[in-house]
């Protein structure tokens, strides 16, 4: 990785001798069939790294990293890393060299997080069909137009890991101090699991489906202009506003699909009525926080208007 030479067939051979002496196997007789390819431009190598030695299918992910489509986010996250002092653990293709074994997220789930704040793709206001990115399906080829507009949204990543955190920190709370004692009333929610998060900081003792929180993060689009910028600033709304949203909406939700014995996290988190109200209801209260900020504009006018007047007519004395 990172150079024009090395061994390009990701170590699946080292893996083999792994699994052989977990088994026991005799490797005294053992050989290995070594191809030195000379001349390869970088775009060949990739293409024989992604066919040589594997005996298991290449998910679409492996294509996608090994043309380096998800540079730009790796790039990134190192400069976020470094900044927060934080640590990411994600996978981006299989068997990868120099990636902890037991990464905690898949690239694809920070791609999702961009996506749901994308209010000029997934707009309800709009002609399109895709009004929510409710069972996104994601890019089998990162083009330069869609590297583009993904380096746009970039910045928001931090916005969205912050509120996955923070409604995972509210469940945490609800499930401790629940009504009746032993006893969990949200669906698709497991408290015999645990879940650690793409920065692998924050740890919570229960199991949610990978997608839980998207239709929250999704919401926040409503608050951000054309050009991927917060119209309120996102550090005065953003815990109120989901605070708003878990207690009147989000937590209902939840407990009335338990209710009516419905589990499955995934057709929970991609159900398009959860996505919709949670959508007006970021309207709503966008709506309401402007009236808000224009009628305190308004009721300063006067004051100073006054003052000034004041100070006109002592002028003129």
């Amino acid at each position: 990785e990172g150079g024009s030479d090395g061994i390009i067939n990701g170590g699946h051979t080292v893996l083999a001798f792994e699994q052989a002496k977990n088994y026991k196997y005799d490797l005294t007789e053992a050989r290995v069939k070594v191809t030195i390819h000379i001349g390869l431009t970088e775009e060949s190598a990739k293409d024989i790294a992604l066919a040589s030695n594997t005996t298991t299918p290449v998910d679409s992910r492996s294509k996608v990293n090994a043309r380096g489509d998800y540079k730009f986010i790796k790039q990134y996250l190192v400069q976020l890393e470094r900044a927060e002092d934080r640590k990411f653990r994600i996978a981006y293709y299989q068997n990868q060299s120099g990636a902890p074994r037991n990464a905690q997220c898949n690239v694809t789930h920070l791609l999702k997080l961009l996506y749901c704040l994308d209010r000029n793709k997934y707009n309800p206001d709009g002609n399109k069909r895709t009004k929510h990115p409710a069972g996104m399906s994601l890019p089998s080829n990162i083009t330069d137009a869609e590297r583009e507009r993904l380096t746009a949204l970039l910045p928001l990543l931090t916005h969205a890991l912050w509120i996955e955190q923070r409604l995972y920190e509210i469940i945490q709370e609800h499930i401790s101090n629940p009504r009746r004692k032993g006893v969990n009333d949200l669906a698709s929610i497991d408290i015999r699991k645990t879940t650690l998060l793409p920065d692998s900081k924050y740890s919570f003792g229960f199991g949610a489906p990978t997608d839980l929180a998207l239709p929250i993060i999704a919401s926040y689009r409503v608050f951000l202009d054309k050009d991927y910028k917060w119209i309120l600033p996102f550090n005065e709304f953003a815990e109120d506003f989901l605070q708003h949203l878990w207690n009147n909406y989000f937590r209902k939700y939840l407990v009335s699909e338990k209710t009516a014995g419905n589990t499955v996290g995934t057709k929970i988190s991609r159900n398009q009525e959860i996505w919709e109200s949670l959508y007006i209801s970021a309207q709503s209260y966008l709506n309401s926080s402007l009236v808000k900020m224009v009628n305190s504009s308004k009721s300063e006018e006067p004051k100073v208007t006054q003052g000034t007047k004041g100070r006109v007519q002592a002028g003129k004395k």
